[in-house]
């Protein structure tokens, strides 16, 4: 064997020995960890993390993320905040934050005051049945105005349509062309978006609330019949039979 052998077969034990250095390597520190490749996870897994974390109402345990995700406690450790600063470096409304031993998502703390005023309006308290049935009478007549509304309804509704308008249901549409130029109302897409429908069309027919001949004339006369029976009952005498024919 030459001496030119001899270093060409050096060579190669001494990258065969550096190799093997390189794979007994000791495990990567919490810091090292901490920089997590993203492309070292699949995509498949951080979207999944991300999605458990999003229905999650509480704090979700990185061992139970590691047994649903099938990856080590470690990786998620790490993927969670890996994603913590890339939401940061986006400037994202939201991060993940570990809290009573999970992982949660929650908003950022620079969009508090946002935040803040979104809970306070969304304390609202429920509409009052004035407010529903005036609301009815804007989404099946509109555009209406308030004097329309009250001779509707039969009282006045000046207090309910002001309080439907700063909670976004209605709004001013145009104005009447006849005397006074009165202001006129319809409903807005909240007032959509609350009911969950795609548009004023897919409202009930009100047809289908409106009883059938029959059943008004049975009203009628059990109605009828119990008002006079009550003014019998005063006078003392008998009431006539009015009960619906069968």
């Amino acid at each position: 064997m030459t001496a030119e052998d001899d270093a060409e077969v050096f060579q190669v034990l001494a990258a065969q020995l550096e190799n093997e250095g390189s794979l007994s390597t000791p495990s990567p520190s919490d810091g090292e960890l901490r920089e997590l490749d993203p492309n070292v996870v699949p995509a498949d897994v951080r979207a999944a993390l991300e999605a458990i974390l999003l229905v999650a109402s509480d704090p979700v345990a990185p061992t139970v993320l590691a047994q649903l995700l099938e990856v080590s406690v470690e990786t998620v450790d790490a993927l969670c905040e890996y994603l913590t600063d890339s939401y940061a470096q986006e400037e994202r409304g939201f991060t993940i934050n570990r809290v009573a031993g999970g992982y949660r998502y929650q908003t950022s703390d620079a969009q508090a005051p946002y935040v803040e005023r979104f809970v306070l309006e969304g304390q609202a308290t429920r509409l009052s049945a004035a407010a529903l049935e005036t609301l009815a009478i804007v989404a099946y007549k509109q555009p209406v105005s308030r004097a329309q509304i009250s001779s509707i309804r039969g009282v006045n509704v000046d207090s309910v349509a002001r309080t439907l308008q700063q909670r976004g249901y209605i709004e001013e549409v145009g104005r009447d062309p006849g005397p006074g130029n009165a202001a006129m109302y319809g409903t807005t897409t909240r007032f959509l978006e609350r009911i969950g429908l795609d548009s004023l069309r897919d409202l009930p027919n009100l047809s289908d609330f409106v009883p059938d001949a029959e059943v008004a004339e049975t009203l009628e006369v059990v109605l009828r019949g119990a008002g006079e029976a009550a003014e019998f009952r005063d006078t003392g005498e008998s009431a006539p039979d009015l009960s619906p024919p069968t």
